[in-house]
């Protein structure tokens, strides 16, 4: 019960009927049909100066033919204002159409069977190895994350794919520096600090002895040949970083289906570049391999440098080819940072120049970067923030709140890491993602306004009342009580959650569904404010209101479930 797309589906049909042959459908409807911003307009109005020219029409006429053939037991009446068809809902039957809808689906109002058959990948999160999980890794793992929920809900295969950094000179210099100066348990102990500091040490003995570079290189060459030793180790290396990791993504419920890294298609490129070659694609520019771009504003894409080396576009390349065959992806979404931007629209046009037009299902879905408390971040100048320690901080704050607000609040440390997590996690999607976004502790834990917390207390307050009632034997409900405008608002908010859904999915912008579940929890509270929801005197009404509030409940927990937030249902 979509009230947009039912009525848009009503007045298609009258269309239809008046004028044989329009050819106007519903989707167009629903991008046509506005909400007024005035009530005394209507619930919803349709414009109909687009129509026009189609239906060679006055737009007043047109609304006027429309407004004759309208009939739907929502609608209450219509009118003709100049062009606008304002149509005015019949609130009682409204409130039960849409609030049923939501109870006969728990947890899936607003699914949809829309991807079914189809397949997307997803590319995020891309941690390095031997590096530490830091802030700057939030945007691209909560998004790509989000978005794997997302394309589920509407009925997709999803692959979540952890594209590991495990490929370059550094694991040489990392394979050295342990070979001189670490050793296992040391290793196994501190985890990927532990090598980062050996990292360190290797940089800077090498300022003092510049060979160690050349014993990097020859490691990493090890590594290149498949050498047991060098293997083994870099192999233990992997295993460490993702102990480590494995933390953080186990606090934030994040899960994948692949982690084949940069290494794992090392045997995979040669075939895209004999390809190339044989297409006539690959120029040779002062001994390195290049693909021109020119012609499509960008710059040369290098491929193979003079000394044979690959890139990370050579890579990626097999990467696609390799997804491609081994998935079958209708989709394949990159969730990376604008200053990669370049990158992927060369990607993307030299498989079209190969000649594959499967790369139309690839895209870059872009993200800004994070800065901390007003301050940009920065590894070398040693400001950097690890997430772990970000997320403990969250929940470790949110506990103090919690003592101060709820000291009796059973599980106080099970909802302190809900709490504290769903504060960065909606922090980080509230904003377009291309938005740049500065974490700053006092917005991201208030109570109040547009948070994380905010959203998951209202869910609460939900579920508080929804305990109440449980002990009430209560009749079938009388929804004439849901006819105020709060209620309306309410419950238009619920009937706008699955075209919200469908258009974040469209745009892989979560944060559609970040500021609806907001709006919806504000609604919400309006409603609660301004009504009584138990009224013993009223036991009918009180059972519309308590259904009204399980329906609200339950499309916040969703829209929360969807952006990778957990919802308490005490706090």
């Amino acid at each position: 019960m979509d009230m947009k797309q039912k009525i848009a589906e009503n007045i298609a049909q009258c269309a239809a009927a008046c004028y044989e042959g329009c050819g106007l459908c519903c989707e167009d409807l629903m991008q046509m049909i506005e909400i007024p911003p005035d009530k005394k307009l209507g619930d919803f109005a349709l414009p109909c100066f687009r129509l026009s020219k189609t239906l060679r029409k006055a737009p007043q006429m047109i609304a006027a033919n429309l407004a004759e053939k309208l009939c739907c037991v929502e609608i209450e009446r219509v009118e003709v204002v100049g062009g606008y068809l304002n149509i005015f809902l019949k609130r009682s039957n409204m409130a039960a159409g849409i609030i049923e809808a939501v109870l006969s689906k728990p947890g899936r109002w607003g699914s949809s069977n829309v991807g079914e058959g189809k397949t997307v990948c997803l590319d995020y999160s891309s941690i390095n190895i031997a590096k530490r999980f830091h802030i700057g890794h939030l945007s691209t793992t909560m998004i790509g994350h989000s978005l794997k929920r997302i394309y589920d809900f509407n009925g997709y295969t999803t692959v979540g794919i952890n594209h590991l950094g495990d490929w370059g000179t550094q694991f040489g210099k990392m394979i050295c520096a342990y070979k001189k100066w670490g050793n296992h348990d040391e290793v196994e102990q501190g985890g990927v600090q532990a090598m980062v500091d050996l990292y360190v040490k290797f940089h800077a003995e090498a300022e003092k002895d510049p060979a160690l570079e050349d014993e990097g290189r020859a490691w990493f060459k090890k590594i290149e040949d498949g050498d047991e030793e060098a293997m083994a180790i870099f192999s233990w290396f992997k295993e460490v970083t993702l102990k480590d990791t494995q933390r953080v993504y186990d606090l934030l419920g994040v899960e994948f289906d692949s982690y084949n890294g940069e290494a794992f298609y090392n045997d995979k490129m040669d075939p895209v570049v004999a390809e190339l070659e044989e297409k006539g694609l690959l120029v040779e520019s002062q001994g390195a391999k290049v693909v021109m771009l020119e012609d499509y504003n960008m710059p040369p894409a290098l491929v193979l440098r003079s000394d044979g080396a690959t890139l990370y576009i050579t890579r990626d390349l097999a990467a696609a080819f390799y997804r491609h065959h081994e998935y079958k992806f209708d989709k394949c979404l990159y969730v990376v940072a604008y200053q990669q931007n370049l990158h992927f629209k060369q990607l993307f046009k030299i498989l079209d120049l190969m000649g594959h037009d499967w790369h139309k299902g690839m895209e870059h879905v872009s993200f800004g970067m994070v800065s901390y408390e007003g301050r940009a971040l920065s590894t070398r100048e040693g400001y950097v923030v690890y997430l772990e320690d970000l997320l403990n901080k969250a929940i470790e704050k949110a506990r103090e709140i919690i003592e101060e607000k709820s000291p009796n609040l059973p599980n106080k440390d099970e909802v302190a890491r809900q709490v504290g997590v769903g504060a960065v996690v909606y922090f980080d999607l509230h904003n377009d993602r291309n938005k740049d976004i500065d974490f700053r502790w006092e917005r991201a834990l208030n109570f109040d306004g547009e948070t994380g917390p905010y959203v998951q207390y209202t869910h609460a307050r939900c579920c508080s009342v929804l305990r109440k009632a449980e002990a009430m034997a209560l009749p079938e409900p009388d929804y004439d009580v849901l006819c105020d405008d709060e209620a309306m608002a309410l419950l238009m908010q619920i009937s706008r959650f699955p075209e919200t859904v469908r258009k974040a999915m469209d745009a892989n912008e979560p944060s559609l569904i970040t500021r609806h579940t907001t709006q919806l929890a504000q609604a919400y509270n309006k409603y609660y404010f301004e009504h009584r929801i138990m009224d013993e005197s009223d036991p009918a009404g009180t059972a519309a209101r308590v259904n009204l509030t399980k329906a609200a409940r339950d499309v916040i927990r969703t829209g929360l479930y969807l952006i990778g937030v957990e919802a308490p249902e005490r706090m």
